[in-house]
């Protein structure tokens, strides 16, 4: 089959690898008809490089065709399904405990992460990710998510796998109260649909942040009140003075670790780039440290007794924090990777709606063949031609 691969830092190609097969008998195999690029995946191809192997199979959101399925798969051939990015068991205490990507039976305990993730390096399992023709699903009785095979286009359902849970995640996390004010730092597909579910939820508004224009234009098409981080100096001062000096009562950090700024942090990331993978594993399992931009404006603009919720990825070990701001503030803090599988049953009506109450319909930006895919990676990196959010299509000719 034909499959995107990582080849080396800022290197993807597509090619050839082997077929998926059924391993247990609660696999599935998938034919993949949807799959997107995730901000996430622009870790991968920059950061987090030591922890790729040449010829890994990428991606974490995807859906399609049920093709085969092993006796205890819970799933048929034939099945339309949504793929979340989580793998996860369903029984153990974690996954009872609706911690999925806690997942006790698919925990990376060699590496001391949690559960297994589609796509997404040695960290998570090394397991091939669904940036390719056909996926195999572990544990398909739990993960995939059987949506209607009714004409509607891929973008309707496909963002359970990650961009809408995600987000709901977040607005949950963030505590947010009926008529409160929402803060929302980076209008990329999280940010985007964490505004749109906080208006859904009760937000007396909502205000987003970021400095490219068309973000900043699809939020507004969906109610969202707008800073311009080109045009405003004081991002702090600004928020203030939208909420009568006091600040967000909640606040949705949706950028993580590729935050514009900290350019020194910045210059440590790319200076890792060169050193042998050995050495950089241990400097980032040890000493790495993050590009925190984001997370300091969400802890300078929530207001006295807050919540900050982190959906960004963050992966550093040594990150320094503000802790008297944090402590004087008395701001609570809550973050982790999306548990997928708990949230999808609440959240497959609200993405079927005719009515698109989440504007599912309006995120996708481009969507292109899955032969594109080096250069639709290097268009999202360097936010070029609107790229908001990218699907590639494994059925379209190149």
């Amino acid at each position: 089959m034909r499959a995107l691969t990582w080849q080396g830092r800022s290197e993807v190609r597509v090619e050839d690898v082997p077929d998926p097969e059924l391993r247990e008998p609660r696999d599935a195999i998938v034919r993949v008809t949807s799959t997107a690029i995730c901000g996430s995946d622009l870790h991968l191809y920059t950061v987090l490089a030591p922890f790729l192997a040449q010829g890994d199979v990428l991606g974490h959101e995807a859906m399609g065709i049920v093709e085969e399925a092993g006796p205890e798969a819970g799933v048929r051939p034939g099945d339309r399904v949504v793929i979340p990015f989580v793998i996860a068991c369903g029984t153990c205490l974690m996954c009872s405990s609706g911690l999925h990507t806690q997942c006790e039976t698919t925990q990376v305990r060699e590496h001391g992460k949690g559960a297994a993730l589609f796509g997404y390096t040695e960290l998570y399992g090394s397991v091939p990710g669904g940036q390719a023709e056909y996926v195999r699903v572990p544990f398909a009785d739990v993960g995939p998510v059987v949506v209607p095979d009714d004409g509607e286009p891929d973008e309707r359902y496909l963002f359970l796998s990650d961009v809408v849970p995600t987000a709901w995640q977040a607005v949950e996390y963030a505590h947010l109260h009926e008529g409160g004010t929402l803060a929302v730092i980076g209008l990329g597909p999280i940010g985007q649909m964490s505004a749109r579910i906080g208006l859904l939820r009760g937000a007396g508004r909502v205000i987003g942040v970021d400095l490219v224009p068309e973000r900043l234009e699809m939020a507004r098409r969906h109610g969202v009140e707008t800073i311009d981080l080109r045009e405003v100096d004081d991002l702090p001062a600004a928020v203030l003075e939208l909420t009568d000096g006091r600040g967000a009562d909640s606040v949705i950090d949706a950028v993580g670790m590729e935050a514009h700024g900290s350019p020194l942090v910045h210059g440590v990331h790319k200076g890792l780039g060169a050193l042998p993978d050995a050495l950089a594993k241990a400097v980032f399992t040890r000493a790495g440290v993050d590009r925190l931009a984001a997370l300091h404006s969400a802890i300078d603009v929530v207001r006295r007794g807050g919540t900050i919720s982190l959906s960004g990825v963050y992966g550093g070990m040594q990150d320094p924090l503000p802790m008297l701001e944090l402590f004087d503030k008395q701001v609570t803090l809550r973050m982790g990777q999306a548990n997928v599988q708990r949230w999808t049953e609440l959240l497959l009506p609200l993405v079927s709606d005719p009515g698109d109450p989440l504007g599912v319909l309006d995120l996708r930006t481009h969507r292109v063949p899955l032969e594109d895919a080096p250069r639709a990676y290097e268009m999202f990196q360097k936010k070029q031609d609107g790229a908001i959010k990218v699907v590639l299509d494994p059925g379209a000719a190149a």
